[in-house]
């Protein structure tokens, strides 16, 4: 067995046997405090592997695929249980792996009360965090759809049982049921695009097999399209883009870790490797990226405006997740008119950046929290810097990766992304001017991101210094515990995308080997290579919007003056601070009908039990009402003997009358 492969089960079954021995670990009072060790060590020794895993195929052969195992048998189809390790798989696994390692240590000291204390719960939430993970990984490294829909099964179980954590808190319950109902939804169509795409590739369960056989034999247009936008109805659900992202900013009522967990790590980013996995049968069908752009386009302007005006320092950055999402998305839906390997490393260069900038923007704003005293609402607040300078610090370089001022991380990605929307744009394309339009909408987007970050920066740590009565005197510096993950993350979100960016080309290099990307090139011969020089002017428009942004947030918020609406815009103010209505939309057009539909569907059924019940009654009633015949007195019997005779005597007589 090749080593790559060997690594690759060692870190699934390190992060399993973590969860099963912190699961155990709740049942022990006096190891319950030290729930965490297992899984900090085996997301620390997973990462280790995982990165050895990306230095091994660097130098070797590009994809590895383990011995196939039955899984399951019915008649003549046998569904296979694989492995398989390539560039794409690399980096999605050590991405993971790394940023899960940091925020579990964080975790270890935001789930203590301020006595040191384990939080209830404590070993049960390091258990799920720990399957999470496990999950995530192991949808990574599927080999076939029908293992890699196990998986994803698995990482929305786990979402649920971690946004829901309180669970005796009202509305943390209703958010993790909302997280599950809502994700379901995009997981029907997933389901049915999985056996719609397994017919058409020849009932082959092997990912590469079956791609490569559409790709030689081809099915007619309208079925593979339908095939891949059900199968990006799953993507939608998970990487919560319009119509179905309303379930992410809920999501915020689990702890804070897992905030940082889900949206950087594991989860939503599900979907965009879903999509990127898919390549060469998404390379395949120009309406189906049409779609995906314009959803991921739609996605990340609606959520973008959302976020200007939100309070809650968590659902800012929960809407900035569902817009970077959007951002995978645009360039994925350009990977017919560009190069599919471009557009595919341009969305994955953007995730794995991302990972950096939003789990250090997630913690930092836990640690903000854990010294308010759990108040997250910046109104409330003010000033910080003096009193947490290392959040301060760490937070400004999150906030601007994700403004995408250069040079952090957040600048080399986004911009790669408009440049293959542009690119893309300059084609002969069918859907070449809808590139040209979402173009804009991205340069708009960047311009919004870095006044709503910078506007949630300044909030939070600039302006005259207040402390909301919930803190008490427990308002100072988070310990180590929690600021060395910031400190590691704040250098990956400044470099990473310096490191192995458009300056190096090491990224793309490295991702370009995927075979399934091969693959999808081979789909679309005509599409225009990717410029191996960056585009400085491109990057210089998206900076100069980017710059913008932020100088009005600090003429607007950095004083820490009370926020005050412009004359005229009052209107338009309401509507972003009311998250443009859509939950009001969804519940008027859909919660409230289909509530009412479930309820004369219950009316309905308790009516024909009860009709039922009452058939079934009716011989009861008339075997009771028989029932005194039959009661063993003989002169009763020959009572009713004399009656009979008189009747019968009675009937004769009134037959001869006549």
């Amino acid at each position: 067995m090749s080593e790559p492969l060997g690594l690759a089960p060692a870190v699934l079954g390190l992060l399993l046997g973590a969860t099963v021995v912190t699961a155990l670990m709740a049942g022990a009072p006096r190891l319950r405090r030290f729930a965490h060790l297992p899984l900090v060590l085996a997301c620390a020794a997973s990462a280790g592997l995982a990165i050895w895993i990306v230095i091994q195929l660097s130098a070797g052969t590009p994809a590895y695929r383990s011995v196939p195992v039955t899984w399951f048998a019915a008649g003549n189809f046998a569904a296979s249980a694989a492995i398989t390790i390539d560039p794409l798989a690399a980096v999605m696994l050590a991405t993971v792996t790394f940023v899960a390692t940091w925020i579990a240590v964080f975790s270890a000291g935001y789930m203590r009360d301020e006595h040191g204390v384990p939080e209830r719960g404590y070993a049960r939430y390091f258990a799920v965090m720990g399957l999470f993970v496990f999950s995530m990984c192991g949808l990574v490294l599927a080999d076939n759809f029908f293992l890699l829909v196990a998986f994803w099964e698995g990482v929305g179980v786990c979402s649920y049982l971690l946004v829901g954590y309180y669970y005796a808190k009202p509305s943390a319950a209703a958010a993790a049921r909302k997280a599950f109902l809502v994700t379901r939804l995009g997981d029907t169509g997933f389901l049915l695009g999985i056996f719609l795409l397994w017919k058409l590739g020849g009932y082959h369960t092997d990912l590469t097999v079956l791609f490569e056989h559409i790709r030689t034999h081809p099915p007619d247009t309208g079925s593979l399209t339908t095939a891949c936008l059900l199968i990006f109805c799953g993507a939608v659900g998970k990487s919560a883009q319009f119509p179905l992202y309303v379930w992410l900013p809920d999501a915020m009522e689990g702890p804070t870790p897992v905030s940082a967990l889900i949206h950087a790590a594991t989860m939503v980013t599900a979907g965009v490797y879903l999509v990127a996995r898919c390549a060469p049968v998404f390379a395949l069908v120009p309406d189906a990226q049409a779609v995906v752009a314009w959803a991921g386009g739609i996605t990340a302007l609606l959520a973008a405006v959302i976020a200007l005006t939100q309070t809650d320092l968590k659902r800012v950055l929960a809407y900035s997740t569902v817009s970077q999402l959007g951002y995978m998305f645009l360039a994925l839906g350009a990977m017919g008119a560009v190069s599919p390997v471009f557009a595919v490393t341009a969305a994955i260069f953007h995730l794995f950046t991302h990972a950096f900038f939003k789990a250090l923007l997630f913690l930092g704003a836990g640690s903000v929290m854990h010294a308010m005293g759990g108040v997250i609402d910046t109104r409330r607040f003010g000033g910080l810097r003096r009193i947490m300078p290392v959040t301060h610090l760490t937070f400004l370089c999150g906030a601007a990766a994700l403004a995408a001022l250069p040079p952090t991380s957040g600048f080399w990605s986004k911009d790669l992304i408009l440049e293959a929307l542009r690119d893309g744009a300059e084609t002969t394309h069918p859907y070449a001017g809808g590139l040209q339009a979402l173009l804009l909408i991205g340069l708009v987007t960047a311009g919004l991101t870095a006044f709503y970050t910078f506007r949630a920066y300044f909030l939070t740590f600039w302006g005259q210094t207040r402390v909301p009565e919930e803190a008490g005197h427990h308002a100072h510096e988070s310990p180590p515990v929690m600021t060395v993950p910031l400190l590691v993350l704040a250098v990956g979100a400044l470099a990473a995308g310096a490191v192995a960016g458009p300056l190096t080309h090491s990224f793309d290099h490295f991702l370009e080997r995927t075979p399934s990307l091969q693959q999808a090139a081979t789909a679309v011969p005509g599409a225009k290579a990717p410029a191996h020089a960056f585009d400085w002017g491109l990057a210089g428009l998206s900076t100069l919007l980017a710059a913008g942004g932020v100088g009005l947030a600090a003429v607007l918020y950095a004083k820490g003056r009370p926020e005050k609406v412009p004359p005229g815009l009052e209107p338009v103010v309401a509507l972003s601070r009311n998250k443009l209505y859509v939950d009001e939309v969804y519940e008027a057009a859909l919660v409230k009908p289909l509530t009412g539909a479930a309820v004369a569907a219950g009316m309905f059924d308790r009516f024909l039990d009860s009709f039922g019940r009452l058939l079934a009654s009716a011989p009861r009633l008339l075997g009771h009402l028989a029932r005194p015949v039959q009661n063993g007195l003989v002169q009763f019997y020959a009572l009713g003997m004399a009656a009979g005779v008189v009747v019968l005597l009675s009937f004769v007589a009134f037959r001869i009358a006549r």
